[in-house]
């Protein structure tokens, strides 16, 4: 049986690149390119790249980029985009929990939780960190966004859940503040037209746990900052009101 984000990313491709989350890649990509110095030397791994909008853009700019992704449909959206603006991306389809690249990049980014917070574990999500922290050689740099668990924790459940009713969440959500996943029915309709309804269950991490986890794989340095669509910056204090961090790690 398939799992939530397996049905959503198998007929999502054209909507996708539509989200209002996707219209942040340029500044996003701004931001990555000044993290690494904009050394071209870079190779570069983007998990859960999806139709490939960091992966081609960082590729535009002169980098050598493979992107893994679950979802074939996905991927073969990504290699389209990748062939329309004449560069070339390695995408993989493959998943982020079963990786076996050993010390092969100098940057791994993980963004728009295209893999990471997703799975339906702790152990799961902890596989994906630990794969990529594997495939990244020593003095490489992590970049990635999760879902901030400070948001539902400092907000009532209540306020939390009508956030969140907009976008196709219905009132069902529930989140469980012992394990900070929440747990949630997202009516969506699909690219062929069919209406669903997906359970989600997504994990939100608070920065201390997003610490330790990273320190347990070796991790010398660990930078958590608040993430406003395409506007990333080290001066983005993480407050209660950021719905995603992002981390900054380094081997």
């Amino acid at each position: 049986m398939k799992q939530w984000y397996e049905e959503l990313f198998q007929n999502y491709v054209k909507k996708y690149d539509d989200e209002s989350f996707t219209k942040g890649t340029m500044g996003e990509v701004d931001f990555i390119e000044k993290e690494i110095g904009y050394d071209k030397s870079f190779r570069i791994l983007d998990i859960g790249c999806g139709t490939g909008r960091h992966s081609i853009e960082l590729a535009k700019r002169g980098y050598k980029v493979t992107g893994i992704d679950l979802s074939a449909s996905m991927l073969e959206k990504a290699r389209f985009k990748a062939k329309q603006e004449n560069v070339i991306v390695n995408f993989i389809q493959a998943d982020a929990r079963k990786l076996e690249f050993a010390e092969k990049f100098e940057l791994i980014i993980m963004l728009c939780e295209g893999a990471f917070p997703l799975m339906e574990t702790d152990e799961m999500n902890f596989e994906i960190l630990r794969n990529a922290t594997n495939a990244l050689k020593k003095n490489g740099k992590f970049i990635f966004t999760t879902l901030n668990g400070l948001f539902p924790l400092f907000h009532s459940v209540k306020d939390f859940i009508n956030a969140q009713s907009s976008g196709g969440y219905s009132k069902q959500n529930s989140f469980d503040l012992m394990t900070f996943r929440d747990f949630s029915e997202y009516e969506h309709t699909d690219d062929k037209g069919k209406k669903i309804i997906l359970k989600c269950n997504e994990r939100y991490y608070v920065p201390s746990e997003i610490t330790w986890l990273l320190k347990s794989l070796g991790y010398i340095k660990i930078e958590i900052f608040g993430c406003e669509l395409g506007n990333w910056n080290r001066n983005k204090k993480l407050t209660t009101e950021d719905f995603e961090m992002l981390v900054i790690a380094e081997k």
